[in-house]
This record gives structure tokens, sequence and C-alpha cells, in this order.
């Protein structure tokens, strides 16, 4: 149908309406999803005649909310892989980078004169451009964020399983959690999950009173990275196969409220915490990391991921009322995100008690450093615990939508199709639930390779065929977009060096 009616768009002048498909033939709103990978996904509001009537403050919150989501729980550990002035200045830079790419995207199809783009997606401007490699190959980078997207998911939601459980267990037997770890011993304890484990995440679970029964018993049943993953898949699997994922739409304020929740358990953290910074440029202390270190491109590859809404921009700009505001909306919004990511990583480094503790005991999930017992972290897990089971089977359907609906023109061809496909997507997470559990590395690795082709590569890339189609590139324009490529490929490739 979408061919049919690009064929169609294309029998006559751009400027004839005459056989632009009726509204009947084009999907209704209700079933169009757009989705920020690790951000929100839900279903399109109505709108007619082409744009929407959203204002542009609606159209500012929409784009930060869809934005925002788990990689800010990554946003201080990169920070500390940085150093604290880089990491500052990273998330500035790349925030600054990613908007212009974007803003780049927006102005895709103006660049498109012979044809009434009014209707199209990014992908679509891909497809003019690149015919059938654009198609296939912004499907592929589409995929890898979205199935990237769901393996961090899956980890986070094992992670949060598990400390709720262990929160009642504690609870319930008048257990005292931090004394497992090394931890600080005041009222508000932070630990340091890591210390004993040579910087590597604790994968197991409680250990203490050996000779407790209930206890042992408890810790075998109930392990973050050897069952917990696998409960999951009782609770998760059965939703990913309904066919049409509306209800769990209807979710989508528990996003707005955990990331606004964080905010204010950051927030109140660090007032009791007070502040612990000491500033030393490149030697590393027993308690501080330098300023400047070279792990630097990890917090890159997380922060392409964190600040990626390329794939459905355009999509999120039809609805605002105002279209000629659209640039000034987006760079509002990306400076909202920014200030958000900066908020959160500043006051976590900063706040994190350093001695007795080291920064580099900031973890890959900065609420890892705060014990299952804290009250206000086990309300933070609940909240992005409920918060994920909800996305997450949205993020499920639009995969489907995109690998079967290419590849078999249905995206519900039977059962045995979707199941076959929900068991990979499933196992996957399981996987790295249980061997890999660091969802710094997953963002960073999935982030960097999807933005290489949707942030980096096609803006840049579509800009310059298209000044040169009109004679009007010029040097300095072709050097500046070549450097933008190269930076995707080079921070796609130092992820997997690091």
């Amino acid at each position: 149908m979408n061919k049919r009616i690009h064929y169609y768009s294309r029998l006559t002048a751009p400027a004839d309406k005459a056989l632009i498909a009726p509204d009947h033939v084009v999907p209704a709103p209700e079933e169009c999803y757009v989705y920020s990978p690790l951000g929100s996904a839900y279903k399109l509001q109505s709108y007619t005649e082409g744009y929407g009537k959203n204002t542009s403050l609606v159209t500012i919150f929409m784009i930060w909310n869809t934005m925002m989501g788990t990689s800010i729980l990554s946003i201080p550990w990169g920070m500390k892989q940085a150093g604290f002035t880089t990491g500052m200045c990273v998330i500035m830079l790349m925030g600054i980078l990613t908007l212009y790419c974007c803003y780049r995207v927006v102005k895709s199809r103006a660049m498109i004169s012979s044809v009434d783009t009014t209707t199209w997606e990014y992908p679509d401007v891909c497809r003019y451009y690149f015919g059938s490699f654009g198609q296939w190959s912004s499907l592929l980078f589409s995929l890898v964020s979205l199935i990237g997207a769901m393996i961090v998911y899956w980890v986070l939601m094992s992670n949060f399983l598990f400390n709720t459980g262990k929160f009642i267990f504690n609870f319930i037997h008048h257990i005292n959690d931090t004394d497992a770890v090394l931890s600080t011993n005041d009222s508000n304890p932070v630990i340091c999950p890591s210390a004993g484990s040579g910087g590597h995440p604790d994968n197991g679970s409680m250990i203490f009173y050996a000779n407790d029964t209930g206890l042992q018993q408890f810790e075998k049943w109930w392990n973050k990275s050897k069952t917990v993953p696998f409960y999951l898949i009782g609770l998760l699997l059965p939703l990913l196969n309904f066919k049409s994922p509306s209800f769990f739409s209807k979710f989508n304020i528990l996003g707005t409220v955990s990331v606004l929740y964080l905010i204010f358990l950051v927030t109140l953290k660090a007032i009791r915490l007070g502040f612990h910074l000491e500033f030393h440029w490149f030697m590393q202390t027993e308690y501080f990391v330098p300023e400047i270190r070279f792990q630097f491109p990890q917090l890159t590859g997380v922060l392409t991921l964190a600040f990626f809404i390329h794939n459905c921009i355009i999509t999120l700009l039809k609805n605002n009322k105002n279209q000629e505001n659209n640039v000034r909306d987006l760079s509002i919004a990306y400076m909202l995100v920014t200030l958000t990511y900066l908020y959160i990583g500043v006051l976590v480094f900063a706040s994190f008690p350093s001695p007795p503790l080291t920064k580099d005991c900031i973890e890959q999930n900065f609420l890892d450093n705060f014990p299952s017992s804290d009250i206000l972290s086990f309300i933070a897990r609940i909240f992005l615990l409920f918060q994920m089971m909800t996305v997450y089977p949205l993020l499920g359907y639009l995969a489907r939508v995109q690998l079967l609906g290419h590849v078999f023109g249905d995206i519900y061809p039977s059962v045995f199709h979707v199941l076959i496909l929900n068991l990979i997507i499933v196992g996957a997470g399981v996987i790295m639930a249980c061997f890999y559990p660091n969802i710094g590395g997953i963002i960073r690795y999935s982030g960097a390779a999807c933005g290489l082709a949707f942030v980096f590569i096609y803006p840049s890339l579509i800009y310059i065929i298209s000044l040169h189609q009109e004679d009007r590139l010029t040097w300095p324009k072709l050097i500046f977009h070549v450097f933008i490529i190269i930076l995707g490929l080079a921070n796609l490739i130092v992820q997997f060096l690091m």
C-alpha cells in the first residue's frame, strides 16, 4: 500500500493534489506508534489536514518525554568513565551535535522538490536517495536499536525485580543487607557492590548468615543472574504475542512519572549526602578519578542512544500546530534533555560519598549504589519496573512490525512466526541478563551502531547529495559533514576497542 501511494503521487506534479491518497486508505492515527529506543513508545494522537493542533509547549514536552528514558540511569557512570569536567563537556557537545543532525533530518524532506513529501517519514527519504539499500539498511539499524533497548530492559527488569524481592524478604526477616558489601555507615547508606568483584557488577545475591536454611533457600531461588531473568519469561512472553499493543500505550504516563521521581530522588540524596569533589586533571587518587580520562568514548556511546529521536522526529513535529516553530521547539527540547542529563550526572557524581568510597564505585545503573533496603530507591525501582513492563510489549510489537511486515508483508503472519521471533528476542535478553548484565556496555554498543546510520551518516550524506544535485555544495560544507560521518564511524569502532 505504501509503494502504491508513492507511485500515485508521482503521476502528477507535486502541486496537484488529485492523486493524493484519501484518508480511508491511510492508516488511522491510532494505528501509528512513535518510539525512542530507551525512552517512551506510544500511540500518536489524531490530527487533521496533515498537521496536529499541539502547541509549542506540548510539542517540546512530547520530544523531551519521548527521548528521556532508562539511559538516564547510566549517565553518572558515563561521567565517571570520562571524568567530571570531561563528562560535562561531552554531554553538552553531544547534545549540540545530535541536535544538528536531528535538524538535518527535519529539513531533509524540504530538500526534495520533485515529489510531494508531505506524508513522508524519514525512511521514505532514505529510500528516495539510496533506493532499496536505504530502506533495508534503515530497517536493520532500527532493529538494532529496538532489540538493544529490549535487552537493556530485560537486564534492568531482572535487576529491579531481584531488588524488590530482596527488599521484601529483608523487611520481613529484619536483615540489614549493607553488612555484605562495602558501604557508608550513616543514615543514608551508599554501597559499592563491585568492590569485591574486581570492578564487575555483582550478579549474586546476599552473602551472610550462611547457616540460615531459609536464607539459603531464598538465595538459591532468588538470584539476580541465575533465576530472576527466567521468572520474567512467564510474565512477559505472553504479552509479546498480543496482536495489538494499544492497551499498554495507555500507561505511557508512567515514563514521565519515573523520570520526575528519579530527579526528585537524586535531588534529595544530594541534599542529604552533600558534595564530595576534588579536582585532579590527570592523576588518579585513592578516592577520586581524574578530570580527563581516555575512556570518555564510553560516554559518547551512551549519549548517542540517550539523544536518539531521529527515527521519529518528523512524525512528532507533524503534530505541531505552528510548523514554522519546529526548529525552535526542537532546539528547546534538546536543551532541556541536555540539562536533565547534566543535572542527574552532576548530582550523582558530586554527591557520591568519597571518602570512604571511591568514585570508581559508581555503578552502570546508579540505583545499584543504594541498598535494596532503601525506601526511596525501592519506590524508584517499582516505578521503573512497571513502566518497563508496559513499554517492553510495545517495543516488541514495533520490532514485529518492522521485521515481519517487511519480510512477510504481514505483521502477524501466524502465531508460529510471532512466537519464534519473540523467543529469539526474549532469549537474547535472558542470555545477556545472565552473562553480561552491564547496561552501560549494552547501551553504548547499540547506541553507537544505530546512531552510526540515523544520527551521523544518513542526515549528513543526504544533505551532501541534495546540495550536490542543486550545485550548491561548497568545500567547507562537504568537509564539515564528512567530519561528522567520520566521528560516527570512530564512535562505533572505539566502543569495541575499549
